[in-house]
This record gives C-alpha cells, structure tokens and sequence, in this order.
C-alpha cells in the first residue's frame, strides 16, 4: 500500500499542470528559479506528462515578504542618474521583472500549453530556464553591491497584465511578449550602456545577455501568436491591434529598438499604430 500511493504522488507531480503549478506556489526566489529550471530540464527527459493538472493555477504566484509590492504610479524615484543608488535600483528594478518573467512563462505552460502542440511547452519552458538564469545573475550582482533582491519596493504590473490575460492565450501572447517584453528590447540597450559608461562592465554584459536573450523570447511569443491565426481569414497583426487596444491599459511607444523588434518578427505595421496613452508599467 505505502508504495502504491508513493507511485501515486509522483505521477501526479509528473503532471505537466500541476508541475507549472508546483513552481508558481514556490515563493522563495532563489528556489523558484531552481524549480523552473528543473521542470525545464524534466520535460526534455520526457518525465513531465502533455497534460493538464487537477489542480487549477493560482491567480497569483506565491512571493516572498520581501519586496513590497506597489502600485507602478505609487514607485519612488530611483535617484541622480549614474549614482550607486540608482544603479542598484535599477538592477533591482530588473531582476524583479526577472522573477516575475519566470512566473509568467511557467503561467503561459501550465495554463494553455496541454491543448497546445508540445513544441509550444518545450518553447516556454526554455524561456522559463532562461528567465531563471537572468534572475540569478542579477542576484548575484545585487549582492556584490552589498544588497540584495527585496531591499527596494517593486510595482505588480506585470502580474496584473498576467491577471487581464489569463482567460486567452491570444491575449497573453499579445500583452507580455509581445508588448511588455518587446518593451525591454527598447530600453536595455540605453542600459548597457549607462553601466559600461561607468565601468561596471560585469553589469553591462548581464545586461547585454539579457538582451539577446529577450529578442528570442519576443520572437516566441510572435511566432505562437502568428500560429494561432495560420489558419484564419484574421490578418494577426489586426488581431494584435485588437487585443493590445482592449487589455493593454497604456501604450506601445517610442523610442523603438527597430532591429531588435524586427530579428522578433515585430515589423512596424505590429507596433507603430499603437503607441498613444501611457505605459502602466512606466516607473
């Protein structure tokens, strides 16, 4: 009996469902990172079933007590530009979104990927690794700077992107790829090199990685959203407009990484007509 229902708990966790929802509910950073890296590396053996779990996914991942989470509006400033302050806030700002980035490729699996084929959980698992990965160097650039993640208070933006999508993978493939993380393909470059102006060369080239990393992710979430609509008479890039007008409360707007956009299959016909109201995200 006692080894029947051992066999019991490990298929269930071999659920590809309830593994996304294992890795959802940790709360530890740290942790959680090392969990989404190991469901990744557990779906490429071939011990995570194609399947939903029995249990539903939180509507929120679990979070440690530290950092405060605020409003995006309610942030404080980061300090003078270039200081040891507002660098560290900055790296803070980004492993915060790197830790969220985890949560929302591990949601984006679990939530849609069982009626999906299995190239699309492959696909989002290797972002959650990646994800996982930038979070743990940026730690570790915190650290050396005498802190660490937690220190300073975080906006739940992200997340609540996550909350307004949660009912359609259209829609979350519009919103957080292809709008929220298409944003940091913008703004990281000005980034990498604001560090390297300095002379943290270890933080530009974190950056740098993240970069090149984050035009792949984008470039996942364009390529699932195009196969939505392969077979429709729906032009997606309407379909996009469409869905970012409807659940995206801000704006899609310049300055432009337009290379950076284009290597993700974003031309401009995808992204200029939108960018006419404030990013919620904007600290």
């Amino acid at each position: 009996m006692p080894k029947r229902c051992c066999r019991q708990r490990s298929s269930l966790a071999d659920v590809l469902g309830d593994a996304a929802r294992d890795v959802l509910l940790t709360a530890d950073p740290h942790a959680k990172a090392a969990a989404a890296q190991a469901l990744n590396t557990r779906w490429l053996d071939g011990r995570v079933a194609h399947a939903d779990g029995r249990q539903p996914l939180p509507d929120r991942p679990a979070r440690p007590a530290r950092p405060l989470l605020l409003d995006p509006s309610h942030m404080p400033k980061r300090g003078r530009a270039g200081s040891p302050r507002a660098r560290f806030a900055m790296l803070h700002a980004v492993a915060h979104i790197e830790l969220n980035a985890i949560d929302l490729a591990i949601d984006i699996t679990g939530r849609f990927g069982a009626a999906m084929p299995r190239q699309f959980v492959t696909d989002w698992l290797h972002v959650a690794d990646e994800e996982a990965q930038h979070f743990g160097l940026l730690a570790d650039l915190l650290e050396q700077s005498g802190g660490g993640y937690g220190d300073l208070p975080a906006h739940d933006g992200l997340w609540q992107s996550a909350q307004a999508t949660a009912h359609s993978l259209a829609a979350r493939l519009a919103i957080v790829p292809q709008v929220l993380e298409a944003r940091g393909l913008d703004v990281t470059p000005a980034m990498v090199e604001r560090f390297a102006a300095v002379g943290d060369t270890a933080a530009a080239a974190v950056l740098q990685r993240i970069l090149i990393d984050e035009v792949r992710h984008v470039a996942t979430g364009n390529k699932w959203f195009r196969h939505l609509f392969h077979e429709s008479d729906t032009d997606p890039v309407a379909a996009f407009h469409g869905l970012v007008r409807a659940h995206f409360r801000g704006a899609v707007k310049p300055p432009f990484n337009d290379s950076a956009r284009l290597q993700a299959g974003l031309t401009p016909d995808w992204y200029m007509p939108l960018g006419n109201s404030r990013d919620p995200c904007e600290t």
